[in-house]
């Protein structure tokens, strides 16, 4: 087996780094799975974390793979809440993937992920409702770090231009950063890498470890936000919109390049001013490089997830237009729903700013020229 933690020691396991308890996260078992305790590094690595929670039963399953973590409780609910409260360490042979979307106008990307699912608790969460998610909805911390820098090195270098990895699509970008300390390293290695450029997706505050580290502007911070009225009404156990806003204005000030991804947009009573107010705060405080709006695009089990907290006749799953429902079971907003809130959003936004890019995400082309955005496509928040 090829083991990298010895050949680059300064892209490796930053085993020097003293792991921090991460906010929102309290594991009450810990998983050990293949490839886990592979080497020395390794096995510093994880006993480091886990000596933070010394209540939390370790199991030992290091005869599986990170994905085989299953659980007997047949409650997709239930199963779902110990998947939130559940630590596994693995190793992701391909964690360097391709987006491949269709139907919209996504212009697909490069994405990594040094981990799986998140902490937090969104009740419209779509991660929820893919396959591997709901089967196995563990927190995953991915230990094979190494490798995962060396294939996107190796991406990048076949690539020969600038190209953005994102690590947020089947993640949070920073929830767990705290515990591993992989902004240290990740961070460098963008920062010197020719070709390759990060773009983070999170709705953290824990961005400590990344404001003495030299960026050169190659890391790039979203923050996925949604006004206040809205995310305490549809955001469980995650940091505040004012945690987040100050994180931004820590990152913005360190030099990092800023983004919002204002996503899912959600058409409560009263949308109108809760928006409204919220855009022209965030631009009015934020020097935002570009914004992106998008709506609700959710899978079938997310959307079941969904209604069995919140209840069947709810504004999101009201305002899904079923014949919107794609082969693998995502449905989306009718486009007046969307296009109105998308509207609203934009103009104001430009209207604080009009040097901010806004695009949309995951949407098709006539809505993108109804709302004059063609000039934007393709330069929305996870491509450079």
């Amino acid at each position: 087996m090829e083991l990298f933690e010895s050949e680059n020691p300064n892209r490796g396991l930053p085993i020097g780094y003293t792991p921090v308890k991460t906010p929102f996260f309290e594991p009450e078992r810990i998983f050990l799975a293949k490839g886990s305790m592979e080497t020395e590094n390794r096995r510093r690595f994880v006993e480091s974390i886990i000596s933070l929670y010394p209540g939390a039963r370790v199991i030992d399953h290091r005869d599986i793979p990170h994905n085989q973590i299953i659980f007997d409780e047949t409650n997709s609910v239930k199963r779902l809440a110990a998947g939130k409260k559940t630590l596994v360490f693995g190793e992701h042979k391909s964690a360097v993937r391709f987006s491949d979307e269709e139907g919209n106008t996504c212009p697909n990307y490069w994405h990594f992920s040094p981990y799986g699912f998140c902490p937090y608790g969104c009740k419209y969460c779509y991660l929820a409702g893919t396959l591997g998610v709901w089967h196995s909805p563990t927190v995953k911390i991915f230990v094979n770090i190494e490798e995962i820098v060396e294939q996107i090195d190796k991406t990048a270098k076949k690539l020969y231009a600038p190209t953005a990895f994102y690590v947020g699509k089947l993640q949070d970008g920073l929830a767990l950063d705290p515990l591993t300390g992989y902004s240290t390293i990740l961070v460098p290695f963008f920062a010197d890498h020719e070709f390759a450029r990060q773009v983070i997706l999170t709705k953290s505050y824990s961005v400590e470890n990344l404001l003495n580290i030299e960026h050169k502007g190659n890391t790039i911070i979203t923050w996925s936000l949604n006004p206040p009225e809205i995310s305490e009404r549809y955001e469980e156990n995650v940091p505040t919109i004012d945690c987040r806003l100050e994180a931004m204005k820590k990152c913005a000030a360190a030099g990092y390049p800023v983004r919002a991804v204002i996503m899912p947009v959600i058409p409560v009573n009263n949308w109108e001013t809760f928006y409204s107010r919220f855009i022209k705060r965030l631009m009015s405080e934020i020097p935002l490089e570009r914004i992106t709006v998008g709506g609700i695009c959710i899978y079938k089990n997310a959307r079941r997830l969904m209604e069995y907290k919140i209840g069947a006749e709810n504004c999101i799953s009201r305002g899904i237009d079923k014949s919107t429902e794609s082969e693998d079971g995502r449905a989306r907003y009718y486009s007046e729903t969307r296009q109105k809130m998308y509207h609203l959003i934009s103009e104001i936004a430009q209207e604080v700013n009009p040097k901010t890019r806004v695009a949309l995400c995951l949407e098709e082309p006539d809505v993108w020229g109804k709302l004059g955005l063609t000039k934007n496509l393709g330069r929305c928040n996870c491509v450079l």
